[in-house]
């Protein structure tokens, strides 16, 4: 799957540009606060209809524009062309379009894009709490089988309603309350069972694609683990919620369950989050997003796009370095505000000012290694 040309109208800095793309590897150069991560955000926007910033849709909106463009032209491996095209509203009532069909769900679109982005604010998934893991596990599922975005919302949606309940009983559990909690846990146990069960077998297919993606960027072995092992899933989620359920009427919320796992990660048997040094953290952060993209990679058969926002200045030269050596088949473009190093060897070079191509290149490596 490639993205062969975007267009951006009124998104972010952007008033209008297309940019023609090609299948490999597409330098984006660009001062901060130039253009280069909206790009990239614009880009991988179409594949979740989120940004991976974090930030509510109207922000993607330019400022003084009511509405943002987003429009890309995809080419798939068996031949087939693909319009994808998103309407974003700083109103809301948002739109997308495939091939000018217009979705009636946004997890329709999961499937005809897929990518992976790396972002500096990915340190987040090894320092900061268990909600950061469940997602980025959970993303992976999704991108995996789009049928698992529809469990992930299930679970959601009963913990919701779960939790309103209990606030309602205000502690004491009248007959009403249990019958109607009996009614909410009898659809946890199932739904939230076949989650845990998918990430646990997520898992178990990943750590393995972890710990090689960490060990190309450190150049040397290295024990890396990823756990996932929540107590519930010893007991059986059913258990696990009688025994809490006095613990849960007293505060009012489901305090056990897929919603509160953590995953464990791990460096040289130690937690990464309290012993890895700094750099040990960052290189595992990346090492995770591309443990997934290649797992993804391998079971869906085509390779994600791939988005690498500022990851140069995350990592040290030795190991900007081994990134580069080690960069994987298919589309990838790398943002970054400074000059390249001499290991990258880009397909195309963009350089962005002001929200405005400057200029677009394509690197003849032929010519550069005679």
């Amino acid at each position: 799957m490639v993205i062969r040309r975007i267009e951006l109208t009124d998104f972010r800095v952007y008033k209008h540009e297309i940019i023609e793309l090609n299948a490999g590897v597409t330098a984006v150069i660009g001062r901060n606060a130039q253009g280069k991560t909206s790009l990239a955000e614009a880009m991988s926007y179409l594949s979740t209809l989120r940004s991976f910033r974090n930030v509510q849709n109207d922000a993607l909106v330019r400022t003084g524009a009511d509405t943002a463009y987003v429009r890309a032209w995809i080419e798939h491996e068996d031949g087939r062309e693909i319009l994808v095209e998103a309407e974003i509203n700083r109103a809301g009532r948002n739109r997308v379009l495939v091939n000018k069909q217009r979705l009636a769900r946004a997890r329709d679109l999961l499937g005809v894009m897929r990518s992976t982005v790396f972002a500096p604010t990915d340190l987040q998934v090894v320092y900061e709490g268990p909600s950061a893991r469940r997602d980025l596990l959970d993303d992976a599922l999704v991108a995996l089988a789009p049928k698992n975005d529809a469990l992930r919302l299930e679970v959601d949606r009963i913990v919701r309603q779960r939790n309103v309940l209990l606030k309602q009983s205000h502690g004491r559990l009248t007959s009403d309350i249990e019958m109607t909690l009996d009614v909410w846990d009898a659809q946890f146990v199932e739904k939230g069972s076949q989650l845990g069960e998918a990430r646990a077998k997520l898992v178990a297919r990943l750590s393995p694609f972890v710990r090689e993606a960490y060990e190309d960027l450190a150049t040397e072995p290295t024990a890396v683990d990823v756990v996932y092992e929540p107590d519930w899933r010893r007991t059986g989620l059913a258990a696990a919620l009688a025994e809490a359920r006095n613990e849960d009427l007293r505060r009012g919320i489901s305090s056990v369950g897929p919603h509160r796992d953590d995953v464990g990660l791990h460096i040289k048997g130690m937690p990464a989050k309290t012993h890895a040094s700094q750099g040990e953290c960052r290189t595992l952060a990346l090492a995770l997003r591309l443990g997934i993209h290649r797992l993804v990679t391998e079971v869906v058969g085509t390779a994600p796009l791939l988005v690498l926002d500022d990851v140069l200045s995350e990592l040290d030269p030795h190991r900007c370095e081994a990134l580069l050596r080690h960069m994987p088949e298919g589309q990838v473009v790398i943002t970054t505000a400074h000059d390249l190093p001499t290991a990258a060897h880009p397909d195309s070079i963009i350089h962005i000012a002001g929200g405005e191509i400057v200029s677009s290149q394509h690197v003849d490596k032929g010519a550069n290694n005679e």
